[in-house]
């Protein structure tokens, strides 16, 4: 059998055309991994993504090559094509709306004018008398972080190739207000004392591809992040392998993962990946009426509800927006998980995800596909024992 990193180097293309397309690879051995990286340097071949941690190359494959080779190679671990990732966009005829809230500064208590409905709702006050999250570390991988009055980030990475994380399209800063909005001069957030990272895997589109969230995962897990929140999905309901290891990964690590279940509701009947996964946390929405929202997708796999409709949280340029998605449900979710995690630290994210469940409240009307275990309720951590 030909060496793998020769039927590699043959495989692949210098620069992208309409005959190429992106490919990841993950080796079985270390050495597989290296010797390969090497041949495709000597040859001028620059891969897009390298991972030493998880035995993964991203390259561009020439689809008119032999490549089906690769895949039935003993040394390839899995092989499959880097497919597109995109954030839960804005619910349809929902648009964002920024804008400015006229609250005092208050500095040492929480002022109840600066605690939106939708925080509220899941009793994040009540747990506050117990908490406020530190010093749990909360990953938001989307879009980046912008710098915010309302938004202490402690460090992130860019993992599409920058060296910025910041927030170029809003999405990223908006979730990370509803985790964690401290409430300095806006509003708080579910976690207000949490150490947040800002791990940017999307562009100014709200794009990006598989390989840079298994980057940014990876990356979440090396620096021993204990939440992770994911408010997005793997285009027109595709699968990635890789994807799904490098959760399953995390989750070994003891990281709590929560995700959105996606925005295509209500005649849905499947959950975009990775909340389909069953390591994660996936997230439904609801609106101020404790109903399921319309947008939410149903399916089998959603574990909670939480609010999603009409909900500020901080934006660009230290402004605040209103947006609607399931994107806005999930980071609620994670921010509980923040919280419980503050009071006891040695839980396994599979328990976490099992306690969050069983304090959910159903809804009145709405079948697990739609709502799971119901919306969720956080007030009982004020009398959780440590």
């Amino acid at each position: 059998m030909p060496r793998l990193d020769n039927l590699i180097a043959s495989c692949s293309a210098y620069k992208p055309s309409k005959h190429t397309e992106r490919q990841l690879i993950s080796f079985t051995t270390h050495s597989s991994y290296k010797r390969c990286l090497r041949l495709l340097e000597s040859r001028g071949i620059h891969p897009f993504k390298t991972m030493p941690g998880c035995k993964m190359i991203g390259f561009l494959l020439d689809r008119r090559s032999s490549w089906k080779h690769i895949i039935r190679h003993p040394e390839v671990k899995l092989m499959e094509r880097d497919v597109k990732i995109r954030k839960h966009d804005t619910a349809p005829q929902m648009a964002t709306r920024t804008i400015k809230p006229n609250l005092p500064i208050i500095k040492t208590t929480v002022d109840a004018n600066k605690v939106p409905w939708n925080i509220k709702r899941v009793q994040a006050p009540l747990a506050w008398k117990r908490t406020l999250g530190r010093p749990v570390k909360l990953a938001i991988i989307d879009t980046g972080i912008a710098k915010h009055p309302d938004l202490r980030i402690s460090g992130g990475v860019n993992t599409m190739g920058g060296t910025s994380y910041y927030d170029d399209n809003g999405h990223g800063t908006h979730v990370a207000g509803i985790a964690a909005g401290r409430g300095l001069t806006g509003l708080y957030g579910v976690a207000p004392n949490i150490k947040l990272y800002a791990v940017k895997a999307l562009d100014l589109y709200g794009s990006g591809y598989v390989s840079d969230i298994v980057d940014a995962i990876e990356w979440c897990i090396r620096n021993k992040m204990n939440v992770i929140n994911m408010s997005f999905g793997i285009v027109s309901g595709q699968h990635s392998d890789l994807l799904r290891q490098a959760i399953k990964r995390a989750a070994k690590q003891g990281i709590v993962i929560t995700a959105s279940a996606g925005n295509e509701g209500p005649n849905t009947t499947t959950i975009d990946e990775p909340a389909s996964f069953p390591e994660t946390i996936a997230v439904a929405a609801t609106n101020r009426l404790n109903q399921i929202a319309d947008y939410s997708n149903r399916g089998m796999g959603i574990d909670v509800a939480a609010p999603g409709t009409e909900i500020i949280s901080t934006w660009l340029n230290g402004k605040y927006a209103i947006m609607s998605g399931t994107s806005m449900s999930s980071p609620h979710v994670a921010g509980g998980a923040a919280l419980l995690l503050s009071v006891r630290p040695k839980l396994s994210s599979a328990r976490v995800s099992t306690v969050l469940r069983k304090w959910s409240v159903p809804l009145k009307g709405y079948l697990p596909t739609a709502q799971g275990s119901g919306l969720l309720r956080l007030g009982r951590i004020r009398n959780v024992s440590s």
